[in-house]
């Protein structure tokens, strides 16, 4: 190819711009959700009037890359759960932006949400509860071909089986009820069920908090299995720091509707700067009998998220809360010797340290 006098640095501009953009899409999160807002109405009275709102979920930001897995943690009630409801399109956000590989859910039709679904699947924490009681586990594992027509009857038989296997079920069980297994059976199945369609991204609600403690492990190790096996980047929602700490990439901890620190989770363990996420941390129990970690107790309850208090959330429990704390809202913000990818929500972020086990 003869090219005009000075073309060549045009080319190459034109060039680098398309293998830069091209990098750029591959390089893009998978998930994003930007200042998700969801409020709930509280009704009353003889006309059912709106005489409250619940503050559920009230500004949060996240990103999670393909294949990662982002833990977000949090006490019952802080609003975890609305934030996974959210993300696989089962509640509408009052306000923000959730975006599944570049498309936006809330705003989705219900044909495109469909299709996106194939890719973003949900467990759920109560697994008796989640599957339909009056149907098979064959014909629970077939639904999600037959809605989307994928296959013969006899190819749907044969992954069902297959899915079975895979999450380390007898295949020859499919014509049995979901009473009749266990809890960590059942969970199996509901696992199947998630990855029947080969999805990109699961949203784990507390998969193994409904569980005895033998089974937990069982169930973690069988989803890290799949994750490395399939690809998958997780959403795992638990109110335990000690369950997410060996499976998560990045850890969010949440309280009362915000998330209050995000990092990448050795750094979170190591180092964590807000008093809450010290606190929870100072609770995990120790391995070793003989090394012993003196706990940060939390006093109080926490607030209603009817009538959030001012400021900073925290404030009404936290030790070391000072007047700012009760008037200034803080923000997530990297702090000064934190890397960019360290954020926190705290006036006094790092000053109450965790205590050293020994």
């Amino acid at each position: 190819m003869i090219h005009a006098p000075g073309s060549l640095g045009s080319l190459k501009s034109l060039v680098s711009f398309f293998f830069g953009f091209g990098a750029s899409l591959m390089n893009s999160p998978l998930l994003t959700v930007e200042d998700l807002v969801m409020h709930f109405p509280v009704r009353g009275g003889v006309l059912r009037r709106q005489v409250a709102t619940v503050h559920a979920v009230d500004g949060i930001d996240m990103t999670l890359a393909a294949g990662q897995t982002l833990g977000l943690v949090g006490e019952s009630g802080c609003g975890k759960t609305t934030v996974g409801r959210c993300i696989v399109g089962l509640y509408k956000p009052t306000l923000g932006r959730v975006r599944f590989d570049g498309q936006a859910i809330a705003n989705a039709s219900a044909g495109d949400l469909n299709k996106i679904r194939r890719n973003l699947q949900m467990i759920f924490q109560d697994p008796f509860e989640s599957l339909n009681p009056r149907h098979t586990v064959g014909q629970i594992l077939r639904e999600p071909f037959e809605i989307h027509r994928i296959g013969t009857p006899a190819d749907r038989a044969a992954r069902v089986e297959a899915l079975m296997e895979r999450v380390g079920m007898d295949p020859g069980a499919v014509d049995r009820f979901p009473h009749e297994f266990s809890g960590g059976q059942r969970q199996r199945i509901g696992i199947a069920r998630a990855i029947a369609l080969n999805p990109r991204l699961i949203v784990c609600d507390e998969p193994v908090s409904a569980l005895d403690v033998s089974i937990q492990s069982q169930i973690l190790n069988l989803l890290v299995g799949l994750q490395q096996e399939m690809g998958l980047a997780y959403l795992f929602i638990a109110h335990d720091l000690a369950v997410v700490k060996h499976v998560s990439d990045l850890i969010a901890v949440m309280y009362l509707g915000k998330i209050v620190e995000q990092a990448p989770a050795e750094t979170l363990y190591r180092n964590p700067l807000h008093p809450y996420t010290v606190a929870l941390i100072s609770a995990i129990p120790e391995a070793d009998p003989d090394r012993r970690r003196n706990r940060i107790l939390i006093g109080g309850d926490v607030p209603s998220p009817l009538r959030p208090p001012p400021g900073c959330r925290f404030h009404t429990r936290c030790p070391i809360a000072i007047e700012r704390c009760r008037v200034e809202e803080p923000l997530l913000e990297p702090r000064a010797g934190s890397s960019l990818d360290h954020r926190v929500a705290c006036h006094r972020a790092g000053e109450l340290r965790l205590p050293k086990a020994g």
